[in-house]
């Protein structure tokens, strides 16, 4: 069975662990193997990314609609291996302005507050620091690391500068550097630091974790400048993501639970790791293994199937798989906003495949199309009044099968709704509109991901 060892270099998660326990081991006198993370959601009101424009439902969905697909377009890029991690060329998502998530905490000596976009497809942590070349505005003060003595840069020597795939690069043979271009002109660089992360390991204490971090003192062009936003905070099985460097500490797994985006008051989210993981009734739990790439950390999953409505379409097995130079294949990421179906699958269209059964399936109910859609989403139906009969999905995974309910699998309004389903170039993803009110457990260890209903508004900081 996969585990982290088979994503990422032997060499250098070994390098990197014993690193992270020596780093620990200056803050943590009792060891916590659990703890938690506030997450908000900003489209809420209490996001720094709400959405005050007095925008119409169509218009809303567009703009949902352009940032899945530009979150694809990027995910497509890397998992190529065209943008390897390389010292001037490291690629992570820059996410916009609804539905995503920022985790908060504070940093440093002084308990400095910063807020990062939590990211499962990328790896690289990172804030704005002082003194900046260029430094997009943030409502919250810029971190100012002279002023913190838990402060250091990480030397050249370190793992993450000499490993067998550079992930930064060495400058003047004193300082371990990054440059990550986002696309579009956006980018970020700075120094590779160490610094105390304070994260909660119950409901009132906090313990402060050293954490291998980019210092970013020129970002240009990044796209949630004047919000509290000031970083990103990356999690995928990269070696420089929260979830390979506290690997040991929090046995390989973190956790979210998406709740409704129709929430009606919106609350603190909570991202756990380790031992903080609520234990689900075995019954409850279903559970795939995740599948290595070459080219990439993503957390691919063995999709062999999908169902609509409880009608198997019978792809043929290869249909989702991994291709040789790194496209194909399906993944999770809560960074895509909607599903990606991959209309450049192998053996055929998939997209079109999945679509043409939901057109039946509402045809046999005599639901007449909208006569515009918004763009992106090509079956649109008027609603009649008290409908509620929409479809559900299915995926079948090796080992199990993942249910989406249809109020999740579609985007509802008052007097229309839509599939929730967005055309993939060359790569299918399990976006997080199809995880609402999913319990999701990453376990890097085991090579796993679990997953079962639950009601997620429970789930709360």
């Amino acid at each position: 069975m996969p585990s982290t060892f088979g994503f990422i270099n032997a060499k250098l998660l070994f390098c990197l662990l014993v690193t992270s326990i020596l780093y620990h081991s200056a803050f943590v006198t009792s060891k916590p193997t659990g703890f938690s993370l506030r997450a908000v959601i900003d489209d809420s009101p209490e996001s720094p990314l709400y959405l005050i424009e007095n925008l119409t439902i169509a218009e809303r969905l567009e703009r949902l609609i352009k940032i899945s697909y530009a979150r694809v377009n990027y995910l497509n890029l890397v998992s190529t291996g065209d943008a390897k991690l390389v010292p001037d060329n490291i690629r992570i998502p820059i996410l916009r302005d609804a539905l995503y998530y920022a985790v908060a905490f504070t940093i440093g000596s002084q308990g400095h507050p910063v807020k990062l976009l939590m990211d499962t497809g990328g790896g690289l942590i990172w804030t704005q620091c002082l003194p900046c070349t260029n430094c997009f505005p943030q409502k919250l003060p810029i971190y100012n690391p002279t002023a913190s003595t838990s402060y250091a840069t990480l030397p050249c020597s370190h793992p993450l500068c000499n490993g067998d795939r550079r992930l930064y690069n060495c400058e003047h043979g004193s300082y371990c550097v990054y440059n990550a271009q986002y696309g579009g002109g956006a980018s970020t660089s700075g120094i590779a630091s160490t610094e105390a992360f304070h994260f909660f390991v119950d409901q009132h204490s906090t313990h402060p974790f050293n954490v291998i971090f980019g210092c970013s003192y020129d970002s240009r062009d990044i796209a949630f400048m004047n919000t509290d936003i000031s970083g990103i905070f990356g999690l995928s099985f990269s070696p420089d993501s929260m979830a390979s460097q506290f690997s040991a500490l929090i046995q390989h797994r973190f956790s979210y639970c998406l709740a409704p985006f129709d929430d009606a008051t919106p609350r603190p989210l909570v991202l756990r790791f380790g031992e903080d993981i609520p234990q689900l009734p075995p019954q409850s739990v279903g559970s795939t293994q995740l599948t290595a790439s070459p080219t990439s950390y993503f957390f691919y999953l063995g999709l062999k199937d999908i169902s609509v409505a409880g009608h198997r379409i019978g792809f043929p097995p290869s249909t989702f798989q991994i291709k040789p130079n790194g496209l194909g294949g399906f993944f999770i990421d809560s960074g895509a906003l909607f599903t990606h179906i991959d209309a450049d699958a192998l053996g055929g269209n998939a997209y079109a495949e999945v679509l043409k059964v939901f057109a039946a399936y509402y045809g046999s109910k005599y639901l007449k199309q909208t006569g515009a859609s918004p763009e992106g989403f090509e079956l649109c139906y008027e609603r009649p009044p008290n409908f509620d009969g929409f479809a559900t999905l299915t995926f079948h995974f090796d080992g199990s099968v993942y249910t989406v309910n249809g109020q999740y699998m579609h985007v509802i309004a008052p007097n229309f709704f839509c599939v929730g389903i967005l055309k993939g170039s060359s790569v299918s993803v399990l976006g997080a509109w199809q995880q609402q009110n999913k319990r999701i457990i990453y376990d890097g260890g085991r090579g796993v991901l679990e997953f079962a209903d639950e009601n997620c508004v429970n789930d709360i900081a």
